[in-house]
């Protein structure tokens, strides 16, 4: 049995290929095409997938669609298109999704549609390893449902229980976003980061937004959040909080701080009490949670470690990329009757890089760089005694990770003892906000030398204490936390290997590790992405596969080349409305 999951049409389109209830391989649009969040038909990661197992889109048994667009168009009545509000782009056609998935895709056989929160529950329970588990999922909106809850066996999975739009955790936390003036379904995550600087001084007042019901039931007052195309928040809310909306752009002040880490806590206490309640109604020891709001990772740590369940999963890409997985393995499950069981333990599900190319484009143009193939010990040498001198590097090896976390496939690394490099890959590479603090990778095997971890964290969704006796500034939060990355031999040996050569070097088997890419573009998808990134980037060391190229070889005129025909990327526009018609 041949599936295929699409996710697309509102933001994070993907595609995932699963062959007898096994995920063959997983990828974003927006690798390809460079258009960060793009929500068009998945086209080239349609070809990616089949390609890489060697299918036809004719051998495809079925494709899986991670929503139901008949139910999606009733709440996009609801919500009233004629009532203004940016909405262009929104289709009121519930035939569309099929249309553009067999035109664009050239797909003539089976298409099922899977419900929005069914698909995201369905990514952490096949992905889990658990054979039955509680299921809860969290996000802004599938086509009603907001907050699910239910129970996976070996009978499938089975939602019992629903919060229905707008009473959402996801629109809440959002609307915040809009207000603290970063962008909505992209810059939640910036959000969260700025909580760790302040202190929930406005929590009692937030409290008024929220009505949390018996069971597991809760209600935004719509006094002061909007669920209507427009601006997300109301004036109410304004004068409620007493505080001015931030413009984008404007200076972040102590009380920006202290609205964020009050959202930050009614967050979690809201979270902690519907767990609770999904253990009272489905007691097992096994929780998959998926969904948006998964991907708070500070979050989820306080809720693991609280919640009553004893073994957790949350999937690489919990939001609706991720979705493509679930539509794709629940669809074989029911039309099959058979599932495979077995726990993912490695992102790097899209296609293999080649640093070759790299390497012919080098050369025709004259570029010296140094080739280690056929001799990984001493590329590691060479990379992680440049790690230690202090350089920064770019890291592009082997098949690409599915989700919005680079996990070691497509990195920027480096030493995370240094206290100026955190300063300055923010300034000259990521050319972010300076609160935003970045993530270390640490072999799995001494990740408790280091930081308050208690569980592996192969998906960088767990954010923890460093240890008291530890320096390392690069990766260490304001409040002495960091987001962890766990790396097993087994899971990625090469960059296991690195981080390994680098302790034995250091005493510290650690690296910091971000996203490949400049503001505003997505992560690098291959080999010669990361070249054009490199050359535009202030990166000291490219390291493609097997092939090194030093900043110094480079000539001057490549990078202000490359950049002005990459400029379009560096323009992001900043979105405050409601997207969430779409």
């Amino acid at each position: 049995m041949i599936t295929v999951g699409i996710s697309a049409f509102y933001h994070d389109s993907a595609c995932a290929l699963v062959i007898d209830g096994e995920l063959i391989s997983a990828a974003q649009e927006e690798r390809f095409s460079r258009q960060r969040f793009d929500r068009g038909v998945p086209l080239y990661a349609f070809r990616s997938c089949l390609d890489g197992a060697g299918l036809h889109p004719s051998q495809v048994d079925c494709v899986a669609y991670y929503e139901d667009p008949v139910r999606k168009l009733g709440r996009q009545l609801w919500m009233d298109p004629a009532g203004g509000g940016d909405v262009a782009g929104a289709t009121l056609d519930a035939t569309f999704p099929e249309r553009e998935i067999r035109e664009r895709l050239g797909f003539d056989g089976r298409i099922e549609m899977v419900g929005h929160h069914e698909a995201h529950a369905a990514t952490a329970f096949y992905c889990s390893g658990f054979a039955e588990s509680a299921l809860f999922t969290a996000d802004a909106v599938g086509e009603w449902d907001t907050t699910t809850y239910g129970i996976g066996s070996e009978d499938g999975i089975r939602l019992t229980e629903a919060v229905s739009f707008p009473h959402s955790l996801g629109l809440l936390y959002s609307a915040l976003t809009s207000y603290l003036g970063f962008s909505v379904n992209s810059d939640e995550y910036k959000v969260m980061g700025l909580a760790s600087y302040g202190k929930p001084r406005h929590r009692s007042t937030l409290d008024q937004v929220v009505t949390s019901s018996d069971g597991g039931q809760f209600r935004l007052d719509l006094r002061y959040i909007n669920a209507k195309p427009g601006k997300m928040y109301t004036n109410q809310l304004v004068e409620l909080l007493g505080i001015p909306p931030r413009p984008p752009g404007a200076e972040v002040t102590r009380a920006h701080e202290d609205l964020a880490s009050s959202l930050q806590s009614l967050l979690e206490e809201l979270l902690l009490e519907k767990l609770d309640h999904l253990y009272e109604i489905h007691p097992s020891e096994n929780l998959c949670y998926a969904g948006g709001v998964a991907l708070n990772c500070v979050a989820n740590t306080r809720l693991r470690r609280r919640a009553k369940f004893r073994n957790w999963f949350v999937p690489p890409s919990p939001g609706d990329s991720g979705s493509a997985i679930g539509a794709a393995m629940l669809v074989d499950h029911r039309l099959t009757g058979k599932r495979h069981i077995a726990r993912l333990t490695d992102a790097r599900l899209g296609p293999a890089s080649d640093g070759r190319t790299v390497a012919a484009v080098l050369d025709g143009a004259d570029v010296a760089y140094e080739d280690y193939s056929g001799d990984e010990p001493a590329l590691l040498d060479r990379v992680a005694g440049l790690l230690r001198d202090g350089n920064v590097v770019g890291w592009c090896h082997g098949r690409m990770e599915f989700g919005p976390r680079a996990l070691g496939a497509r990195s920027i690394l480096g030493d995370p003892r240094d206290r100026g490099m955190r300063d300055r890959i923010n300034l000259l590479v990521k050319k972010r906000e300076e609160f935003r603090p970045f993530a270390p990778a640490v072999v799995a095997e001494r990740a408790a030398e280091f930081f308050d971890l208690d569980v592996d964290s192969p998906f960088m969704l767990e954010t923890v204490d460093v240890l008291p006796d530890c320096t390392l500034p690069a990766v260490t939060h304001v409040d002495g936390s960091a987001r962890v990355q766990t790396v097993e031999a087994g899971a990625d040996p090469r960059f296991h290997a690195l981080l390994t050569r680098f302790g034995e070097l250091t005493g510290v088997p650690v690296l910091l590790n971000t996203s490949f890419n400049v503001r505003g573009e997505p992560i690098v998808g291959d080999a010669l992405h990361a070249l054009s990134c490199f050359a535009r980037a202030g990166i000291d060391v490219l390291v493609a596969d097997d092939i090194v190229v030093l900043r110094d070889a480079v000539p001057p005129g490549w990078g202000r080349a490359v950049e002005r025909a990459a400029s379009y990327n560096e323009v992001t526009v900043h979105n405050d409305s409601y997207t969430f018609f779409m």
